[in-house]
């Protein structure tokens, strides 16, 4: 059942964050503002509780915006009844407490494929990076080591006929990455509980595409791909065991979410230089603490969940939070996950 919403012409709304999202001022808000009295909290995140609580208190929102921000239980119990409807600005939806929500009579929201080739292009990104060793070369450079030039030291491969594996790649940006992967020439692997492809999928039938086990995926892929939600089926579902299983010249990408590989297990795997090397867009904790030997590890790059950050894909997110605030308010509230 749908929150009831109290008619009036511009329902108030707050986001909480809107620096995570237009940190660059090059976004337009117009769409938003046309539809709500809109506030923007022009920082990147609101950690504190009690000052998520008097922010939404102060400002009377109906509608509370957010961009991969948690937002704690306690949080939420302590929202104003005029709160009807939570819109997460992005796929993800861990960082709210859902059922919470529902109880008060509140919709969560979500916009689940605003950034599908943008993420996508981040995977091929990490994969054609790895196989040039771009990275290595860039930080030789840095350091004024210019011996590649005389005597070049890396191995590098050509991306046409390795082996991809995508976990939980039977998706929407699973997909897209094959759409990339597969006329670079690449084979594709897909895990998958149900053991085959959704029927209909575009790759059902096509031979260059299997569904395996997790485990044989591990072993034959030259790059394994993390392309699955985080749930509590798959938080840490990347660990010692699975990191072991990859073959030693094999790359680690993950552009979904930081904590579906038990970062201190990969940080000691990647001491022992188990796998080649490890290309994190998301980490378990953003940005990983100060201390963390992550930052210091020459086999693991890492980049601050860019994927999504391209500033096209923040536009059509922009765009896409106001349809969903539009459909609200014309009592068809879309994409509610709770």
């Amino acid at each position: 059942m749908m929150a009831s919403r109290v008619l009036r012409s511009r329902p108030k709304a707050i986001f909480l964050n809107s620096a995570r999202l237009d940190y660059d001022k090059k976004l337009d808000f117009s769409r938003l503002t046309s539809l709500t009295d809109l506030i923007c909290n022009e920082v990147d995140m609101v950690n504190d509780e009690s000052e998520i609580v008097d922010l939404v208190q102060n400002s009377q929102a109906e509608i509370v915006i957010t961009k991969e921000m948690e937002v704690p239980a306690a949080a939420v119990a302590k929202f104003p009844d005029t709160v009807k409807l939570l819109c997460e600005a992005g796929t993800g939806y861990n960082n709210i407490p859902i059922d919470l929500a529902r109880n008060r009579g509140i919709d969560v929201v979500n916009i689940p494929t605003y950034s599908t080739e943008s993420v996508a292009h981040m995977v091929v990104t990490y994969i054609m990076s790895f196989g040039a060793a771009i990275f290595d070369q860039a930080k030789m450079l840095y350091d004024g080591n210019r011996t590649n030039f005389t005597i070049f030291q890396h191995p590098i491969y050509e991306i046409h006929g390795k082996t991809l594996g995508m976990v939980g790649g039977s998706g929407t940006i699973g997909t897209a990455v094959a759409d990339v992967a597969i006329p670079l020439g690449m084979n594709i692997l897909i895990s998958s509980r149900a053991g085959r492809l959704p029927a209909g999928h575009k790759y059902e039938n096509n031979p260059r595409v299997k569904v395996v086990p997790l485990d044989d995926l591990l072993r034959e892929s030259d790059f394994v791909s993390i392309n699955c939600p985080l749930n509590s089926q798959t938080r840490h579902s990347i660990g010692n065991r699975e990191i072991r299983l990859m073959k030693p010249t094999a790359f680690l990408i993950n552009t979904a979410r930081g904590a579906i590989i038990n970062e201190a297990e990969l940080i000691a795997c990647m001491k022992e230089n188990v796998i080649a090397g490890a290309g994190l867009d998301t980490q378990e904790t953003e940005p990983p603490a100060d201390d963390s030997d992550i930052w210091k590890l020459p086999n693991v790059f890492l980049t601050p969940h860019i994927g999504w950050r391209r500033q096209e894909t923040r536009q059509r997110l922009v765009d896409m939070t106001a349809d969903n605030i539009e459909a609200y308010i014309k009592g068809q509230t879309a994409n509610v996950v709770n």
